[in-house]
């Protein structure tokens, strides 16, 4: 946008946004307000809409405008517009009252808030609100004094450590101010409960960034007044819910300070005291205050179980323990969803009691967890009247997984088998309905992997009662059952007089449509795990897989099953495999020929789906797990050699589906891994189909087909060139769409693939990929792909990098190691700087946290191998650094660019060198 538009302009923009029913003239009123919000016209324009319009949508237009401008274009202003621009959102904010739009309201709090945090000549932006607004403007400002704190952690805002713990200091320096006007807030509101709710915010947003310390709420009236609020069961469920949240932040505090007792008890005897009101809510059905109290017992709890767990012994536990208690009623209540809050809480106490292996101690805990467990198997229970299965993707089923995942954590504590022995007993009662019955068995299922395989007692009992379960079993009961069995494999392979009747059962479950993914599933740990008994059913496992597209089964339960035939194939005699392997493959190439001979119109998803066959073919190939002596062919060869001509037919004929090509190259690549260089004979094809088709339709898939064949022929001398006019072929359409406008951003699976490539190149040939004469147009990819804000792109770039300076320092006793340690050095001395410079700057503003530790480990290696190069460029970085933002607020001290340099030369780990990177991209985000 060259020029400012008029405000008419904008006013029938805006209008068009809202109003035209033209959905193109929609589109194209809001990229053209889009594109003015980018510009810098825009500061001036909202000002002026805020001062004239009285149009609703325009203002809220301009109020958001604003604040997005403030939060990330703060650095078009010059310093001297910075008090005149606060000054300007004061006055907008003064004519808000009570029937302003609230969300115009929000963005221009918001707005003012973030100018505040980065305008660093406003010295006391808190205690300058409360004296412009408290007499007339509450409601406001404590909107305002509410986003202050909870602004200063917005990652957009990239203020930096500093200027943040300057923004703490000077928050603690008003807290008295602050205190005091929330005070009279609740004095005056005449029990408003907007006004509570408002002060139990700002209260809250203080708290959590710890302006407001413990030493600051003693005492205090908020505080008392949150906890009335919970014990009155007449408060509105926003009002109960901000009090809740008010304790909580409280609590979370408690539980980092260990010298703060006398705070400590009034918020335990406090919270301990809602236990009435709790039970009342319970009977009153308030489901929304049931699980803010859950919440607050839950982080009382969090709060003080390190005290709890360290200040017990096996003859006297802590007197915060009956926290436990509490807890235990919550999740004894009704709706599952109140039992799931408490789940981090069961984690943690299991962390903490294995990191103490104490017996002793653990035994204290056992009643509480008999009670979760017994809870939980309640909230298991299915609703007496369903029908059918549980279907995946809806809640309740998803909370079971939960379920099952927090007993197998928490489990030791009593014992499995004591677990499975308790669910055993609670079937024998007289009044066991068929949902009882499921969730037991549920739980039962959770906990039977970790069963010994020698248990004679209750195991066999639940075994003969499954394969004798009546005709009118509910659906549901046989399904979990079979899921069951499937978990008891190892029992089974300990007991091979089960096998039969098992198998049995499997097979008529098999039949049943809705028992069909379950036996799947309980058939796969069976050959897993029984395979030496499995293989001489070998021939009625191949008749059930040509049956298998009868039954009704999930192309995901399939495949499962066939890693468990591939399994009992890993096992088979050499003369046996052979043929194994082939009726099993063909049963699956079979119907790639007839998709492919007759055209079949491919809908994802279904039998006419390639992609599906080729799941199934990948699963064989990764599945079987078989070491040949040198000069034995491997069993396996022949096979993918005669099913490569239709393999390859499908990457001809889906060759522009990317869906079914990237499922092609998993196969191949599976097929190549099984085989090993036993597959060289296919090389040469598969290389030539892969370039031609690269050169057309660019999948990166076929980079990362690449990457295999080169891990696994490189080490060849004879396949080398081959290997190498491979990456040369696909290095010009990479780089042509890598080049492209946004090209990174928008293919990272290629930028990711290409270094996977060329990683594997650096370990299996690296002295011919380090003389190519593609290297120096890779170097300088890599090093514009440094910034690349993709998890897996970023970390196949910086794991390439790795691998390069590795190349130059490990001695394997190559007659060619002084050459390649000479070219690694040289390519460093050249690009060194630029790298270190990338990286940190990398570090620094675009990588997110997580990701640094990739970056610390090319680092250290760059200091293993030339420390004191590495320490020059990284000065020369570090001079190139900002000191001060845009605002003039100090990003990083003199001091601190010194002891940055200092802790990365020293560091001793790349552990250590992440730490320290962390800390330093801290000081400007």
């Amino acid at each position: 946008m060259e020029s400012s538009p008029s405000l008419e302009t904008v006013h029938q923009a805006v209008y068009a946004l809202y109003h035209n029913p033209d959905p193109a003239e929609k589109e194209k009123a809001s990229l053209w307000l889009g594109q003015l919000q980018k510009s810098v016209f825009s500061w001036k324009i909202a000002d002026e809409i805020l001062h004239t319009s009285t149009d609703v949508e325009c203002c809220y237009f301009a109020a958001q405008t604003m604040r997005t401008k403030i939060q990330h274009s703060f650095h078009e202003l010059p310093p001297g517009s910075h008090l005149p621009l606060r000054d300007s959102l004061m006055d907008h904010i003064s004519k808000i009252n009570e029937t302003t739009n609230s969300v115009i309201g929000t963005q221009l709090y918001l707005a003012l808030a973030d100018l505040a945090l980065q305008m660093g000549s406003w010295e006391k932006p808190a205690i300058d609100l409360i004296e412009r607004y408290s007499m007339t403007s509450v409601p406001p400002l404590l909107e305002m004094l509410t986003f202050l704190p909870e602004e200063v952690n917005s990652r957009a805002l990239r203020l930096g450590s500093n200027r943040r713990q300057e923004l703490l200091h000077k928050f603690s320096l008003a807290v008295p101010n602050v205190s005091e006007f929330l005070k009279m807030c609740l004095n005056n509101s005449g029990n408003n409960p907007q006004i509570q709710i408002k002060v139990f915010k700002c209260f809250t947003s203080w708290v959590s960034v710890q302006a407001m310390t413990l030493n600051d709420v003693t005492d205090n009236i908020v505080v008392a007044t949150a906890f009335h609020v919970l014990a009155n069961r007449m408060a509105s469920s926003n009002l109960h819910e901000a009090a809740a949240d008010c304790v909580c932040s409280l609590l979370e505090c408690l539980e980092d300070n260990n010298n703060q007792q006398s705070i400590e008890m009034q918020l335990f005897n406090g919270v301990i005291s809602l236990e009435q009101p709790f039970h009342i809510s319970v009977a009153h059905e308030e489901h929304e205050k049931c699980v803010n109290y859950c919440r607050v017992f839950t982080e009382l709890a969090e709060s003080f179980l390190e005290k709890i767990v360290s200040g017990s012994s096996p003859n006297k536990a802590h007197f915060a323990i009956k926290i436990f208690d509490l807890v235990l009623t919550c999740v004894g209540h009704h709706d599952y969803e109140v039992a799931a809050i408490t789940f981090n809480l069961w984690y943690r106490l299991s962390e903490e009691l294995y990191q103490k292996k104490n017996s002793g101690l653990t035994s204290l805990f056992k009643p509480y967890i008999e009670r979760l467990i017994e809870a939980l198997c309640r909230h298991c229970q299915m609703e007496p009247d369903h029908e059918g299965i549980l279907e995946e993707g809806d809640d309740f089923p998803d909370f079971r997984m939960k379920v099952a995942e927090l007993i197998r954590d928490v489990v030791f504590i009593i014992g499995s088998s004591n677990c499975f022995r308790q669910m055993f007993i609670s079937l024998q009662g007289p009044n066991t309905t068929w949902d009882t019955t499921e969730a037991a068995l549920f739980i039962m299922q959770a906990v039977a992997k970790n069963i010994i395989p020698e248990e004679n007692d209750v195991v066999p009992k639940v075994v003969e009662a499954i394969l004798n379960l009546p005709p009118n079993t509910h659906i549901a009961v046989r399904s979990t059952s079979v899921l069951l069995l499937g978990e008891l494999c190892e029992w089974i392979e300990k007991h091979p007089q089960y096998l039969e009747p098992v198998l049995n059962m499997v097979l008529f479950c098999l039949q049943q449509p809705q028992l069909a993914n379950s036996a799947a599933n309980c058939l796969q740990s069976i050959c897993s795990t029984c395979k030496n008994q499995m293989v001489a059913k070998f021939l009625g496992l191949l008749q059930i897989l040509q049956s298998l597209d009868k039954f009704v089964l999930t192309n995901e339960s399939v495949v499962g099953l066939l890693k468990g035939v591939a399994s009992i194939l890993s096992i088979m005699h050499p003369d046996q495999l052979q043929q194994a392997m082939r009726d099993v493959c063909l049963i699956q190439i079979k119907p790639l020929v007839h998709l492919i001979e007759n055209d079949v119109k491919l809908e994802k998803g279904t039998k006419t789906d390639p992609a599906v066959w080729m799941d199934r073919l990948s699963a064989i190939f990764r599945h079987i797990n078989l070491t040949v002596r040198n000069g034995e062919i491997h069993p396996c060869q022949p096979v993918i050699t005669e099913i490569w001509p239709v393999l390859s037919s499908v990457c001809s004929k889906y060759q522009a589906n990317s869906h079914v090509m990237e499922r092609c190259c998993r196969c191949l690549r599976f097929a190549v891994r099984c085989v090993g260089k036993q597959s060289v004979n296919l090389l040469e094809p598969l290389v030539k189909q892969i370039v031609s088709l690269y050169s057309q339709h660019e999948h990166s898939c076929f980079l990362y087909l690449g990457s295999i064949l080169v891990d696994e022929y490189a080490s060849e001398p004879g396949c080398i060139q081959g290997l190498l006019d491979m990456l040369q072929a696909f290095i010009h359409p990479t780089f042509t769409l890598l080049q492209g406008e946004a090209g990174l951003k928008l293919h990272p699976d290629t930028v990711d693939d290409l270094f996977r490539l060329c990683a594997r190149f650096l370990q299996r040939a690296p002295m011919a990929f380090l003389t190519s004469p593609a290297i120096n147009s890779i170097l300088e990819c890599a090093l514009s792909c440094i910034p690349l804000d993709h998890r897996d792109a970023n970390s196949s770039v910086m794991k390439f990098f790795y691998d390069l300076i590795h190349a130059g320092m490990t001695n394997e006793d190559h007659e060619d190691f002084a050459l390649r340690q000479r070219l690694v050095q040289n390519i460093i001395q050249e690009k060194g700087s630029d790298l270190v410079n990338n990286l940190l700057t990398a570090s620094v503003f675009f990588l997110q946290i997580y990701m640094l530790s990739d970056v610390a480990d090319v680092l250290m290696e760059l200091i293993l191998l030339d420390k004191q190069a590495a320490g020059r460029w990284i000065e020369q970085s570090l001079k190139r650094m900002p000191t001060h933002n845009s605002t003039g607020s100090i990003t990083a001290t003199p001091k601190q660019l010194q002891d940055f340099h200092r802790s990365l030369l020293s560091a001793c780990s790349s552990k250590t060198l992440t730490t320290t990177l962390k800390e330093f991209s801290r000081l400007y985000r």
